[in-house]
C-alpha cells in the first residue's frame, strides 16, 4: 500500500471536483460539504469522465447519462447495478493524500 500526495492543502469551504493521478490511477478528488472523497474518475456505465460531473444528495453524478455514485461507498443508485472504486483519503496540513493498493496486494487478498 502506498499513500500519494495529490494536492496541497484544500479549502474545505468550497466544493471541488478535480481529476488527479495516484499510483497509476486516475481519480476524482472531491470536496463536498467540508468532506474530502476520492473515487474512480471513470463511469463504469459508459466510460465517461466523472470529474466533469457534480455532487447532489451525497452522490457524484455522471455528466453524460446522469448515473450517480455514493461518495462514501461508490455504489450506484438503485437499478444501476454498478459501482466506482472508492479510495482512502487523508487531508493533512501539508497536503491531500490518497491510498492506492497495487494489483499484487489485491491478488494476495483473494488467495488468503
Amino acid at each position: 500500500m502506498a499513500w500519494y500526495k495529490v494536492a496541497d492543502g484544500l479549502n474545505l469551504s468550497a466544493s471541488v471536483i478535480k481529476k488527479v493521478q495516484a499510483g497509476g490511477k486516475t481519480i476524482c478528488l472531491i470536496v463536498h460539504e467540508k468532506n474530502v472523497y476520492a473515487l474512480s474518475a471513470w463511469c463504469p456505465h459508459a466510460g465517461a469522465d466523472l470529474s466533469g460531473g457534480w455532487c447532489q444528495d451525497e452522490k457524484l453524478v455522471c455528466p453524460y447519462h446522469r448515473y450517480s455514485y455514493d461518495l462514501q461507498t461508490g455504489r450506484g443508485a438503485p437499478g444501476q447495478n454498478d459501482y466506482v472504486t472508492v479510495y482512502p483519503v487523508r487531508n493533512e496540513p501539508d497536503g491531500v493524500y490518497i491510498e492506492v493498493k497495487s494489483w499484487l496486494e489485491g491478488v494476495k487478498r483473494i488467495f488468503k
